[in-house]
């Protein structure tokens, strides 16, 4: 709108003006970033970094061989940073020579106990391992010894969920990720997206409150149902876009803006 025009209007139409000018940024916004989660939702499966080491990386991605690494890093994906976390399968298949799911069956509750403790695993080593130890036996009384299971023959992504959160330690943010993860790096067929929201990250949630979706002070819960309004056939297509700007651009501290692909729509230049 020309600076001529903003200055003559009256305080309430100027309110007005500026309301509209906001609600449209909104709406392109929302195109911008589904539509880049989109593109990266559409990429060939591409062997995922989660560690930045290689062989735990291997691991991580092998859910053909071994589907638990995956699941298992998952649970253990809490209040450390995540890399950290990811890290731990591969750590205990050094200490057992393997990461065979017969292998880990053998393990009592005991013996991971000393073995998290004996490599610094975690913050909370005992609990850990506890879920650690919970989540073997879940994979091998209710999945028949292959964590494969959760997701073969297409299910409906609650019901992905819904296996996640039956996991001990496990709650909303880790089994939502963990779908989302499936779903979008490891192409796994799914009927649907609906119940795969976004990951209450701190990056994403950081460049949800600077393009003004979401209020500064909002909970976790209102950045995902504010996903969950503006894209409810998959909540979760915003995690990868968002994630990439608050890495890449986004940052903290001064946020690189010019290169932002966003920057012309950023209510910062109302």
């Amino acid at each position: 709108m020309p600076a001529e025009i903003l200055l003559v209007a009256s305080p309430k139409d100027l309110y007005k003006n500026l309301i509209q000018i906001f609600t449209m940024n909104q709406d392109e916004i929302v195109e911008v970033l589904v539509k880049r989660g989109n593109e990266l939702f559409g990429l060939p499966y591409k062997k995922v970094k989660f560690t930045g080491n290689s062989e735990a990386d291997d691991l991580l991605n092998n859910l053909n061989q071994f589907p638990h690494a995956f699941v298992l890093a998952c649970i253990m994906d809490r209040q450390m940073k995540a890399e950290r976390a990811w890290l731990i399968p591969y750590y205990i298949s050094q200490e057992i020579d393997g990461f065979e799911f017969e292998r880990l069956l053998k393990l009592d509750s005991n013996s991971l106990k000393e073995i998290f403790k004996k490599k610094s695993l975690h913050r909370f080593n005992e609990t850990m391992a506890q879920n650690f130890y919970s989540a073997i036996q879940l994979i091998h009384t209710k999945y028949n010894n292959d964590a494969s299971n959760i997701w073969k023959d297409k299910p409906k992504s609650a019901t992905i969920v819904r296996r996640f959160l039956e996991f001990k330690g496990v709650g909303v943010k880790i089994s939502t990720m963990a779908a989302n993860i499936l779903a979008r790096e490891f192409k796994i067929p799914i009927q649907d997206r609906i119940c795969i929201d976004i990951s209450p990250d701190v990056q994403v949630k950081r460049v949800f409150m600077r393009l003004g979706l979401i209020p500064k002070d909002a909970t976790n819960d209102e950045l995902i149902y504010c996903a969950r309004e503006l894209h409810p056939e998959y909540p979760g297509i915003f995690d990868f876009s968002a994630w990439e700007i608050g890495r890449e651009w986004c940052r903290p501290n001064n946020p690189d803006c010019n290169n932002c692909y966003l920057n012309q729509f950023c209510p910062k230049n109302i």
